[in-house]
């Protein structure tokens, strides 16, 4: 852990980041959290234990737990359409190529199944490459949905925004490729309409609660927003998630995207499901979320976005051995520049917060997880 708190100091001092806050658990409960540096660049607010962050994408695997209780109170069933609630998405059409125009389509082969969306294989999701070249994505984005990148935030509430989503045909056919993020953004709707019961309140009664996760949410205190840390993209200060956004209900709860959080509560999160889900899920279905379920050739069609990890539900899991663990690792990133896993092997659950997104291609976040799941934690 020395070593670990050595090497992001050493980046801090670089200028690489202005500050982040560490932590590696272990299963018997023994955690070390160091926060080092500052909350922007130039700034003198030091990172705390308590600092919040945008985890963005690492949203979506505490979707995914809530809809597999779904699942066991019998609510939801994995190989039930999703029309059976979301009627909107009925006698889906599939585009003939990507690049085809909105009307040049063909009957989907089936319906999209409650397990599509979790396993990002509902057949719609984010395309690399300029808008330009795909009629369907620069569509999504006149439509407001915020499809992409999480902020800003879309105006329209979750039945406005499905309305919208609905108008759009699908990319693939249902369950024949992965693709990345809409399958949540749906999964928030489908389990709102569902349960009866909004989104925010959904997740804060089902898991956050029950696991102490008092820090977690779509909406923070105004005390709470204001020690948000400044967010950096190319090493670019970016505004487009200010603090004064986080005190406002959003209109559209983002399930792929949508929540701040703090390192004690994504390491209660991570301690769940190495736990297999104490009293909140069944060991089974704690598997099923990180077990993959991807084909070879749809891991390889996935490219960069998941570099030869499978996925389960709501997050990756390493098929093969890498160069930081064996197979079985799971867990996710968030784009604003954080990172949680799990390793069954070793027992840690390993959480790196930072609002800088270029960890993840300047080698900061792979050499936090190569130390961090060697490290040994104290007492």
């Amino acid at each position: 852990m020395d070593e670990l708190r050595r090497a992001l100091q050493t980046r801090i001092e670089a200028g690489t980041l202005p500050g982040a806050v560490a932590a590696v658990a272990s299963s018997d409960g023994r955690a070390r959290v160091d926060a080092l540096g500052v909350t922007e660049f130039g700034g003198e607010v030091p990172m705390r234990r308590g600092t919040p962050f945008r985890i963005t994408s690492m949203t979506k695997p505490m979707v995914a737990a809530v809809a597999m209780m779904l699942v066991e109170d019998g609510t939801l069933t994995l190989d039930a359409p999703v029309e059976s609630w979301l009627p909107e998405l009925a006698g889906r059409r599939v585009l003939r190529r990507l690049d085809a125009a909105l009307a040049d389509t063909v009957p989907a082969q089936r319906p999209i199944l409650v397990e599509d969306l979790l396993t990002f294989r509902l057949g719609h999701g984010l395309l690399l490459g300029p808008e330009s070249d795909y009629p369907v994505a620069a569509a999504g984005r006149a439509l407001d949905l915020t499809l992409a990148e999480p902020f800003p935030r879309t105006p329209y509430a979750p039945d406005e925004w499905l309305r919208r989503f609905a108008s759009l045909p699908l990319m693939y056919q249902p369950g024949a490729r992965w693709a990345y993020s809409t399958g949540t953004l749906l999964l928030g709707v489908l389990l709102s309409r569902a349960s009866g019961v909004p989104l925010d309140d959904l997740l804060r009664d089902r898991l956050f609660t029950p696991l102490g996760m008092t820090s977690t949410g779509f909406t923070l205190t105004p005390s709470t927003a204001a020690q948000l840390p400044a967010h950096y993209q190319a090493g670019e200060r970016q505004d487009l998630s200010p603090p004064s956004l986080w005190t406002q209900r959003p209109p559209f709860p983002d399930g792929s995207a949508g929540l701040a959080s703090t390192v004690d509560d994504v390491l209660a999160f991570g301690r769940f499901l190495l736990s297999a889900g104490a009293d909140l899920l069944t060991p089974s279905s704690v598997q099923a979320m990180t077990t993959n379920h991807l084909t070879g050739p749809q891991i390889e069609s996935a490219g960069i976005l998941l570099d030869g990890s499978g996925w389960g539900y709501g997050m990756s899991v390493t098929v093969r051995p890498d160069d930081i663990s064996g197979p079985g690792r799971y867990g996710w990133d968030g784009g604003y520049g954080t990172s949680w896993c799990n390793d069954p092997a070793t027992g840690r659950v390993c959480v790196l917060l930072t609002q800088v997104s270029d960890i993840f291609w300047n080698g900061t976040m792979p050499e936090f997880l190569h130390l961090a799941l060697r490290c040994n934690v104290p007492a």
